[in-house]
């Protein structure tokens, strides 16, 4: 199958280099382009495309307002490009809320050393989130109660271009439950890895938990760092429990959620009762691991914590979080993945399903009450 592409951009230079890397893929194929967001909602009706990219910062209508609208009238996967900036961040954010699927930096050299890995990786990013297509709807992120939101340092790193475990629908589909009974189990900390889809599915999850939630939380997401700072800052706003970017020193407390910061990684320690966190300068000559990484952060809870934790895996592309589950499992833990049907990729999922480490399969609108049940 050859999916539609529209190429959302005001710049002329910008369009033709990503229309370039997209028609050099044999499953996509782009058909139109647009230079601002009105004209994008125009092409978008015209062309009725399979995906489309999306600049955040467009003149006469930006590409927030672009994709409400788009995914108002003729919902659409759309894979937003901004900068990597707290403002790009606070934007792209907006746009996740309003519908779009998953987001790039706009300067390639941000996401790769290698321009053709950085190629691969928009290409990938497009055939996955085009699958995710059918079905589409628009995602109701703030339907939940909520509150009263240098120079030598290393690349940032929030991925891994690799063909593991792409999202494609042909996996063989694994029960998925609404509900389950409380096992009884002793439980001292819930820890979430999440990639592409995960800071809408995060918030699904996180949201109804309780100010009073007797466990630490520990989120690890592929983000970029001025991503994951402008994130943490919003899931607390959006939540009743505390969210903040974890810092080195931090102390675990019950009803507080961490958030590893991108481009480093998180590491529980263990010092008696106490749990501290420890944030770590990623290996700039380690290419295979995320950073931040889910199956770095969940190796270092099963030393500090054992068998005595719930662990689950959001959508996203890729299997990080499947070595980490692994070890959990083997010290006793618990594993829950989301639900395929519910997945924007379901790839990290995919991975502890197909290796029989998860127990559970949930849609991502039932996890909340499942923790909740299960953790109370």
């Amino acid at each position: 199958m050859v999916f539609k592409v529209l190429v959302v951009d005001d710049s002329t230079f910008y369009r033709r280099r990503v229309k370039e890397i997209l028609d050099d893929d044999r499953e996509l194929e782009v058909v139109g382009e647009a230079k601002n967001g009105r004209d994008a909602l125009e092409k978008a009706e015209a062309l009725k495309p399979d995906v489309i990219t999306m600049d955040v910062e467009m003149p006469i209508l930006d590409g927030i307002s672009a994709v409400k609208a788009i995914m108002e009238k003729r919902p659409v996967p759309i894979l937003m490009f901004s900068s990597l900036t707290h403002h790009g961040a606070q934007a792209t954010l907006d746009a996740l809320e309003a519908g779009a699927l998953d987001f790039l930096p706009k300067k390639f050299e941000d996401i790769a050393q290698d321009r053709k890995d950085a190629s691969r990786l928009l290409c990938t990013k497009v055939r996955l989130i085009a699958r995710r297509g059918i079905g589409l709807k628009r995602p109701s992120f703030r339907s939940v109660e909520t509150r009263i939101l240098p120079d030598n340092a290393p690349k940032q790193a929030f991925f891994k271009s690799s063909g593991l475990l792409s999202g494609r629908k042909d996996a063989a589909k694994q029960p998925t439950v609404s509900s389950v009974r409380a096992s009884g189990k002793r439980y001292q900390c819930l820890a979430i890895g999440a990639s592409t889809g995960g800071p809408v599915a995060l918030q699904k999850v996180l949201a109804p938990l309780p100010e009073n939630f007797a466990y630490p939380i520990l989120l690890v997401q592929h983000m970029p760092g001025t991503f994951t700072t402008a994130f943490a800052q919003r899931l607390d706003t959006n939540c009743k429990i505390k969210v903040k970017e974890a810092e080195s020193g931090d102390i675990l407390k019950p009803g507080h959620a961490y958030l590893a910061p991108g481009g480093k990684q998180m590491i529980i320690e263990s010092s008696g009762s106490v749990k501290r966190i420890a944030i770590v300068d990623a290996d700039p000559s380690d290419k295979a691991s995320y950073k931040p990484s889910v199956d770095l952060t969940f190796n270092s809870v099963a030393r500090a914590y054992g068998g005595d934790v719930l662990g689950i895996i959001l959508t996203g592309m890729g299997a990080d979080g499947r070595e980490g589950c692994r070890t959990l499992k083997e010290r006793g833990a618990t594993i829950w993945a989301q639900d395929q049907d519910s997945c924007v990729v379901y790839g990290m999922p995919q991975a502890v399903a197909v290796a029989n480490i998860s127990s559970k399969n949930i849609n991502v609108d039932d996890i909340s009450d499942c923790i909740k049940t299960e953790m109370r």
